[in-house]
């Protein structure tokens, strides 16, 4: 056949097309340039418009003998529908176009050795690698786990790949008008060669095959990964049977991220030298450490197995107590929240001969397990699940390592073995179908295991304690299940979000080496982060869309976060630790962080000690005193309406972080977190109204209510005063003791109810005989407690004035100095008499409201009881007749201007009764009653 040099042609790489949307484009042909070498320099889409790429393209780069090699750079032969190179004189690549597809083209690549030595082909990257393009393929040296996602401007990341697929390439890159392309290529099958993970040996004449699938996409370039590991299997399978994950019977293992397995001599299940079980003390544990354990697995076998003629289910039926036993910790298992797995050993060949499948079936129905370890199997089988089927329904499979795609339809959970000892960053097995159940191994003998759980949480899903090699249980296992309790929590709360088959990886960030993933669930959007920079990071890392009706949470600090505006864009901070260098590189390095975009559902509200909040019918709100664990004290409440609760209620004396978290069917819907802060006043007590008159009673005098502000200060401020200045209150009409109350007054109250005080210390110390003295009926009464004079009130079918309607009633609405005016009046009031005077003497005194003796006589109680955490206070008005001069740091005693407040710091009833303290008191009103006198 005549061989023809071809120097310019259109490459035709597709396509058997089928009707397709008019909105849909799929990538129909290729064009190559005339230059020298396989290259392309434009796409044509379905609807033949072309697509001229920003740069011309390699149709493909590989790494032969560890050498790189493109194919723009090797000269290139047609033959029929082939297009042939030769490479170092050795090695002969052959591309042709191979079956057509509906949404993309498919080619075929195929290396043949033609040299006398043996070559070894790797890195196979279709359009090949460049700064420009996002591109998987292999890097750095032999590892289990050495395949790497780059992307422009960032270092490479390790990624986990199928079993099947460690070998693959993958790139993707834009080509202007909104499109991108994205390309896999896979080892479809090998002749003569010899199989590795990430490479094939070629010797002479050895071949190994290629196939390279190509398609479109808009937005994102995520959604080029998504396209072919979530929408296309990596060309596995074509069509995916998801009949397994869509049965309710089984949906219990996506809501799971905790598994233990645990041999049978352990003693931490059977105790030998007792001859008891202890497996009761694991599942307390598990609760007190996690809420529950999730799955619990049980092995019995392996490395016993093969001792005796005893087969794998001989073993279990000869544990103590029989499969009825087991049978009964299964239970006391479900019980506790926690699932009971057996396992099975598909290699017991040679002991006492069982058909596996009626013998896994007879073990469940004996035990009622609830699932099956799969010992050295990475996928299950239908009749393995149809076995278990037949005696129980539930029954979940769990696979020794991962299922590659085209084995996922027959089993819904598998493992990333701890063969991989140090996981890789991103795990793209979950983007292939992200309700498969995976589980990191950690085997708990082995080493720390904090790296590897961060790294699950980054991902996603879930933890196994593999307890089968004996050691590790000392104080850094006990550190590395802290740290699982705070991951598995936050997983339990957000899964909905962790199987969203439309999650983002690796979003945009600030830094490198800083990793972040997008869930989403409805309204609700969380991000995983994973930090490994030995320094930590502490400050603006990815880009958000601020959005009305949202707000930002740590979910790992549980710390309100606010968005970082900057020249138009919105960043979010992030605060992840750091850990020594030395730790770099090892199981002990790596940090997370986890925000929310919530909803406003809370809008939670601190006022003093109390919390406002809102909720609805199908939601609970739980209140943390703290940060969120399975240890950490907490509250739950159904709520129905907006509501207010006082932490002091359920919580005590308490100051720190308190979180609210309001959720719906177990998952997290929005949280808040405020703080109660000591030092900081906050008013306990209520507004108890009294009954409401009709008329201006004898000595009282009428208040217009108004909508305010005022400005007042104290002398002392080492114990911070309430900040009330500045701030509008209304303050509905109501009437005020024209004096303060007598000795008179309040001798006919004690006659008329007989009231005793609890605490007598001090209680009319200046009375004589259970009586005041003669000829001071019209003194204001004092050595009275806070309680004393609540009694009185009470009684008189009245109460305390607020500081808000003292200020009122002695000031009026034009901000006066003084109740008589601006300027002092020394004739106004007691102006420091160091005595008491009739409350009558100083009529010239009344506030515009006809409210005499406001200053200066005495100081006034007013209803304000504080509390700071520490000390409990009530605000005092008005100043008194004491006055002592010796020292500043005395409290300032004479008549006190307006502007001028006080706090009486409350020890004891006999302790705050004082020879230079009274009150007067309020009353509501009906208004409608007084409407011609306001």
């Amino acid at each position: 056949m005549k061989n023809i040099r071809i120097s310019a042609w259109l490459l035709n790489l597709a396509f058997l097309l089928i009707p397709f949307s008019g909105h849909s484009q799929v990538l129909y042909n290729i064009g190559i340039t005339k230059d020298f070498g396989l290259k392309a320099d434009r796409i044509i889409l379905s609807d033949s418009n072309s697509i001229i790429l920003p740069a011309v393209k390699t149709l493909f780069s590989f790494l032969m003998n560890a050498k790189q090699y493109k194919s723009s750079e090797v000269e290139v032969y047609r033959i029929n529908d082939q297009y042939i190179q030769t490479f170092n004189n050795s090695l002969i690549s052959t591309f042709r176009i191979s079956d057509h597809y509906t949404s993309g083209y498919k080619g075929e690549l195929i290396f043949e050795n033609k040299g006398n030595d043996s070559i070894s082909i790797s890195n196979v990257v279709p359009f090949g690698e460049d700064s420009g393009s996002v591109y998987i393929t292999g890097i750095g040296p032999s590892d289990l786990a050495r395949a790497c996602l780059f992307r422009p401007g960032f270092q490479p990341v390790r990624v986990i790949l199928p079993d099947d697929a460690w070998e693959m390439g993958y790139s993707s890159f834009p080509v202007g008008k909104g499109y991108s392309v994205c390309s896999v290529a896979r080892r479809f099958k090998i002749e003569g060669g010899l199989k590795q993970r990430y490479s094939t040996v070629l010797p002479p004449k050895a071949k190994v095959t290629y196939y390279i699938n190509a398609e479109v996409f808009k937005g994102e370039w995520q959604n080029g990964l998504r396209k072919i590991f979530r929408d296309r299997y990596l060309f596995d399978i074509e069509n995916f049977n998801n009949s397994l994950f869509v049965r309710n019977d089984l949906a219990w293992i996506k809501d799971s991220y905790l598994i233990i397995l645990q041999m049978a001599w352990d003693r931490e299940f059977f105790d030998r030298l007792t001859g008891k079980y202890t497996y009761a003390d694991v599942l307390k544990k598990g609760m007190e450490l996690f809420g529950n354990i999730d799955v619990f697995g049980i092995w019995p076998t392996w490395p016993r197995l093969g001792l005796d003629q005893r087969n794998q289910w001989d073993l279990y039926r000869d544990l103590p107590g029989g499969t009825a036993q087991l049978r009964t910790l299964a239970r006391i298992s479900r019980q506790n929240g926690t699932r009971f797995f057996i396992a099975y050993n598909p290699w017991d060949n040679s002991t006492r001969k069982e058909d596996h499948y009626k013998g896994m079936a007879q073990l469940i129905a004996e035990t009622e397990a609830d699932g099956v370890v799969l010992d050295t199997r990475g996928s299950s089988s239908y009749e393995l699940q149809a076995a278990a089927d037949s005696v129980r329904k539930g029954v979940v499979m769990y696979s020794e390592g991962m299922a590659v795609p085209r084995d996922m339809p027959g089993i819904i959970s598998g493992r990333v073995h701890n063969a991989i000892f140090l996981s890789p960053e991103l795990n793209l097995n979950k983007l292939i179908k992200p309700d498969f159940s995976i589980f990191r191994v950690c085997d708990v003998g082995e080493d720390i295991i904090h790296r590897e759980i961060a790294i699950a949480f980054f991902n996603g899903y879930g933890t196994e304690l593999n307890k089968f090699r004996p050691g590790g249980r000392d104080e850094n296992y006990n550190n590395d299940l802290s740290y699982l309790a705070r991951t598995t929590l936050i997983l339990r709360q957000n899964n909905d979000a962790f199987l969203d088959n439309d999650w983002t990886p690796m979003i945009e960030t600030t830094l490198d080496k800083v990793y972040v993933n997008r869930w989403t669930a409805g309204e609700k959007t969380i991000f995983t982060i994973l930090n490994m920079r030995p320094a930590g990071v502490n400050g603006k890392l990815f880009e958000v869309d601020k959005t009305h009706g949202k707000h930002y949470v740590s979910l790992w600090n549980h710390e309100n976060l606010f968005p970082l505006s900057e020249n138009g864009k919105y960043f979010i901070t992030v605060n992840a630790m750091g850990w020594q260098s030395s730790y770099s590189g090892t199981r002990k390095e790596g940090s997370v962080d986890c925000i929310g975009e919530l909803p406003d559902l809370i809008k939670s509200k601190m006022n003093g000690d109390s919390i406002r909040f809102s909720g609805n019918r199908t939601s609970s709100l739980i209140i943390w005193k703290g940060d969120p664990s399975y240890q950490t004290f907490h509250k739950e409440f159904r709520i129905f309406n907006d509501t207010t609760v006082r932490v002091k209620d359920i919580f005590g004396f308490y100051e720190g972080k308190i979180v609210l978290q309001l959720i719906e069917n177990k998952r997290l819907k929005d949280e808040n977190i405020v703080y109660v802060k000591g030092g900081k006043p906050w008013l306990i007590t209520r507004v108890n109204q009294t009954k409401k008159s009709s008329n201006v009673p004898a000595e009282m005098v009428l208040v217009p209510g108004e909508q305010f502000s005022f400005n007042v200060s104290a002398n002392e401020d080492f114990i911070p005063n309430p900040d009330i200045s500045n701030i509008e209150v209304k303050i509905d009409s109501f009437l005020i003791d024209k004096y303060p109350v007598t000795n008179e007054q309040y001798y006919n109250f004690i006659v008329s109810s007989g009231y005793i005080p609890s605490d007598t210390i001090r209680y009319f110390r200046n009375w004589e005989l259970g009586s005041f003295k003669q000829g001071q009926e019209k003194y204001p009464v004092v050595y009275l407690s806070y309680e004393d004079m609540q009694a009185y009130s009470r009684w008189a079918q009245k109460r305390l004035p607020t500081q808000a309607e003292w200020q009122l009633a002695a000031q009026g609405m034009d901000k006066r100095k003084w109740p008589w005016g601006d300027e002092f009046h020394g004739t106004y009031c007691n102006n420091s008499f160091g005595r008491p005077t009739p409350v009558d003497a100083f009529p010239k005194g009344q506030s515009p409201c006809g409210a005499i003796d406001m200053v200066g006589n005495l100081w006034q109680m007013t209803n304000d009881m504080y509390f700071n955490g520490t000390d409990y206070f009530t605000v005092i008005r008005g100043g008194s007749y004491f006055k002592p001069e010796s020292s500043w740091w005395y409290i300032e005693g004479g008549p006190q201007s307006l502007d001028k407040t006080q706090i009486l710091l409350m020890v004891s009833q006999g302790f705050d009764r004082s020879a230079t303290l009274g009150f007067r008191c309020v009353k509501d009103i009906v208004g409608k009653s007084f409407r011609s006198k306001l």
